[in-house]
């Protein structure tokens, strides 16, 4: 038995199995290659779910975790510690945002949207029962609070009450939205592009005629910018491409390229409806996830991340196009940037398993759609790479 199986034994045998792993230990990374136990170099495109924005092993990155470690791990928010101070400044001057709450994960980040949603519109009128306007084919976590705003019941089935559930309107159709707008509606939430639902941008249209409805009817318009913020789509913000802003958003994976770490940032509207008491967290914005922030801030600056990111997003957009004129049973084609997602005429099991074995690491987006989110350093050779091996995966699995 290899090191690497007895690895996923164990891991069967300790770890409790709320997921069906791929058969793989990865050991280590360098660049935008991943390595497992046993040597096999992997080319990576998923970048941990669109986490490794800055790619593994760099260099920068890792002597600012290593001097933090040799500083301070944790105070807890009793007090002020300079990376948060840093951290935040730096999330506030590129976002023209007003004010930063740490967490720990893009799901905390969401709840602490909901809370200020939900207190917004407390303060004005304690005496409703206030709700949420969500998206069908919605993804926001798995907590309690942010399962109730996700638009797929087959992940709140057993864990969220009806009664908790947000109400839910299409995506991309404003008229839907509209006319389920009542007096007890307290915030819209939606991702600028779908990410879990199918790698599905915002229509321009869309995302302003939110803006609008939440202007006249002083609700908050809360953008989950999980998975395609912090530079994926071509603009450091999503939304920046539109020209809208919310008054809550939610922000987390390539916020910290690694490190647990995610925010959520308001307006100055929003900035009032939470005071002491109201929310709290012990390791949220500690002193070694925000060096982490506030490092990949500054890595994104010198680096030009973002015109990168629009630049070899065309590439691999161009090349996925040709990949879908190629093969019959590639029915589909979308995505922004960096996050692209290439949709077929039935599941993507067995493609994903397949290009595995052949050296490459994608992901699914629901059942019959794969998922491009690498990190977003990588270059057009990288881009020629993994067209090379999906190619000959799609031809070993007897696509034509």
């Amino acid at each position: 038995m290899s090191k690497m199986q007895e690895y996923m034994e164990r891991g069967e045998q300790y770890l409790l199995k709320t997921y069906n792993r791929f058969p793989v230990v990865f050991e280590k990374g360098d660049g935008v290659y991943l390595q497992d136990m046993d040597g096999k170099r992997y080319l990576d495109f998923a970048a941990g779910i669109a986490v490794f924005a800055l790619g593994y092993n760099h260099r920068e990155y890792n002597e600012a975790l290593k001097e933090q470690v040799d500083l301070i791990l944790h105070t807890s928010n009793l007090y002020y510690n300079k990376p948060a101070v840093d951290a935040a400044e730096k999330i506030v001057k590129t976002s023209g945002m007003s004010k930063v709450f740490f967490t720990n994960s893009g799901t905390e980040a969401i709840e602490g949207a909901l809370k200020v949603a939900r207190k917004y519109a407390w303060l004005k009128d304690p005496g409703k029962d206030y709700e949420f306007i969500a998206m069908n084919h919605s993804f926001h976590g798995r907590s309690q609070g942010a399962l109730s705003v996700t638009g797929n019941a087959h992940y709140q089935e057993g864990f969220v009450p009806v009664e908790m559930r947000a109400v839910f309107a299409d995506f991309n159709n404003l008229e839907d939205v509209k006319s389920k707008i009542t007096d007890r509606t307290c915030g819209i939430i939606c991702e600028v592009v779908q990410g879990e639902g199918g790698i599905y941008p915002a229509d321009p249209d869309f995302l302003k005629g939110l803006r609008e409805i939440c202007d006249e009817k002083d609700i908050l318009l809360i953008f989950d910018e999980v998975q395609c913020g912090m530079g994926r789509c071509g603009s450091l913000y999503a939304h920046d491409l539109y020209g809208v802003k919310p008054d809550v958003m939610a922000l987390a994976k390539a916020l910290g390229c690694g490190v647990p770490v995610g925010a959520f940032v308001t307006n100055e509207k929003a900035s009032h409806a939470l005071v002491p008491g109201d929310h709290g967290t012990t390791y949220g914005g500690n002193p070694f996830a925000t060096a982490a922030v506030s490092r990949v801030f500054d890595i994104y600056e010198a680096n030009d991340i973002v015109s990168h990111v629009n630049q070899v997003g065309q590439y691999l957009y161009q090349k996925l196009e040709e990949l879908k004129e190629k093969y019959s049973q590639i029915t589909d084609h979308r995505g922004l940037g960096l996050m692209q997602g290439v949709q077929f005429d039935g599941p993507v099991s067995k493609i994903i398993a397949k290009a595995l074995e052949n050296g490459l690491v994608i992901i699914s987006a629901g059942s019959d759609i794969i998922r491009f989110v690498p990190p977003l350093v990588i270059t057009e050779k990288d881009v020629d790479e993994m067209i090379r091996i999906l190619d000959q995966t799609l031809t070993e699995c007897g696509f034509h």
